[in-house]
């Protein structure tokens, strides 16, 4: 199980941009990694969407937000176009990303968020224990300022 201050697993998935995202080539940033079961259900469209609305307030803090779920890239760019979303949404359909991360449950991915810092490390981690709850952007950037104010591990 990945746990905080741990090296975050590297990845590559595509992204519904059309382009392949690797985790390795975004050190030196701080990126929220935001796994969550499928596009166009009412739990992960609440969540994307209040991320997309405190976007502004993540990017004040450094952080890029990046959506994970099993779903295929054409499902991918349909959410992410209906909902206005303004990050990448990558697919693990096979799901061996959220398997690394210990997010692969019995019917599928767990909603989890993981902060990876600027040196690739793990400093927030939180798997849901039950898919109808989720972390609140604010409880995220409240998360981070703590971070932030603890500095490096």
């Amino acid at each position: 199980m990945i746990a905080v201050n741990d090296k975050a697993p590297d990845f590559s998935l595509e992204g519904d941009d059309g382009k392949l995202y690797r985790l390795s080539e975004h050190l030196g940033e701080r990126v929220l990694l935001v796994f969550y079961p499928g596009d166009n259900t009412p739990v992960c469209t609440r969540q994307l969407c209040e991320y997309r609305d405190g976007i502004e307030s993540f990017a004040d803090l450094g952080v890029s937000v990046v959506g994970i779920s099993s779903d295929d890239l054409e499902s991918h760019r349909d959410f992410r176009s209906k909902h206005d979303l303004p990050f990448v949404l990558l697919s693990d359909q096979d799901l061996d990303v959220a398997k690394q991360y210990g997010c692969k449950g019995a019917l599928g991915m767990k909603r989890a968020v993981f902060l990876v810092d600027e040196k690739g490390l793990i400093r927030y981690a939180h798997i849901e224990a039950l898919a109808l709850f989720r972390r609140r952007a604010e409880e995220l950037l409240e998360a981070i300022r703590e971070l932030d104010r603890e500095g490096p591990p």
